[in-house]
């Protein structure tokens, strides 16, 4: 979207409603190719029909399609309305005053362009949607919403689990340290032992083990960050798998409903008015042909 002069975020709305737009498209060829396929099978069962028969299927097919058809220009109008009255409300928060150039709408140049611009995207995201799925991990939705806050949570929490891992680290060196301070300490106590025997100043014993008091006191206080630290491990562990368990709920969730959907499409009021024309005429069809059959019966 270079060419438009869009940022990141308003190139990513555009995709978004792109996708949106898409969906209804190829929902609504679904109903019409239905509407087709329900004269074929409900209507188109004999070898011969007279050119009434003909003339009165095909006009009975176009008042449904157009029905089909009118219904998705009106439903995409209102809906660009309501795509407007978020970008007016937005910008009559801050006192501005939009501008819309209703001849641009027809600008064959820019339509070329933005139909290029949905070829390539849509071919680019189909691709890298292939590459995803063939790698052993949970694979990000594309509708935004609620999956995208998700996969930031997620981030956030490995994250915070590097942190904590490399300050583990950072407490394990730490200690190892203190322990071989406190052997060098120990080690040299001894050898000063031996040296000067029991006649060691009673200040020397006394610096010596406060000393050891210093090593102890280190010790338990670098046992309480590694207890604290794993509890907090394990706390992120379980929130990154609770996160998981509801992305995948969220996916669960898409799909039903875009199941609901399929379903829905064949329960219009324009694919039940064909329904009960279709089912009408096959009766009069019965009707008249019992008739020709009782008074022109065959030789």
């Amino acid at each position: 979207m270079a060419e438009f002069g869009f940022n990141e975020h308003h190139q990513n709305e555009v995709i978004n409603y792109m996708r949106f737009a898409r969906s209804k498209r190829v929902l609504r060829l679904k109903t019409i190719d239905s509407c087709f396929q329900d004269l074929k099978d409900s209507r188109l069962v004999e070898e011969t029909f007279t050119v009434d028969e003909v003339t009165e299927m095909l006009e009975g097919l176009q008042v449904v399609v157009r029905g089909e058809v009118e219904t998705e220009l009106i439903n995409t109008a209102h809906t660009n309305v309501l795509l407007l009255r978020q970008l007016f409300s937005q910008a009559e928060k801050f006192y501005l005053k939009l501008q819309t150039d209703v001849s641009e709408l027809e600008n064959r140049e820019l339509l070329e362009q933005v139909a290029e611009f949905e070829k390539t995207e849509f071919q680019t995201t189909g691709t890298k949607a292939n590459q995803e799925s063939n790698k052993p991990k949970l694979a990000p939705l594309n509708e935004g919403g609620v999956s995208e806050l998700l996969n930031k949570e997620i981030a956030r929490l490995q994250e915070e689990n590097d942190r904590l891992r490399a300050r583990l680290r950072t407490l394990e060196s730490q200690a190892t340290s203190a322990l071989d301070e406190k052997s060098k300490a120990e080690k040299a106590l001894q050898d000063l032992q031996k040296i000067q025997g029991d006649q060691q100043p009673p200040v020397q014993l006394a610096d010596v083990s406060g000393l050891e008091d210093t090593v102890t006191a280190l010790k338990a206080d670098l046992e309480k960050s590694l207890s604290t630290s794993a509890a907090s491990q394990k706390d992120l562990q379980d929130n990154l798998v609770t996160a998981k368990h509801d992305l995948l709920r969220v996916q669960e969730q898409l799909s039903l409903a875009e199941k609901e959907l399929e379903k829905k499409f064949q329960q219009t009021a324009a694919y039940r008015n064909m329904k009960e024309i279709l089912t009408k005429k096959n009766e009069q069809i019965k009707d008249l042909r019992k008739r020709v059959n009782k008074y022109e019966p065959d030789e």
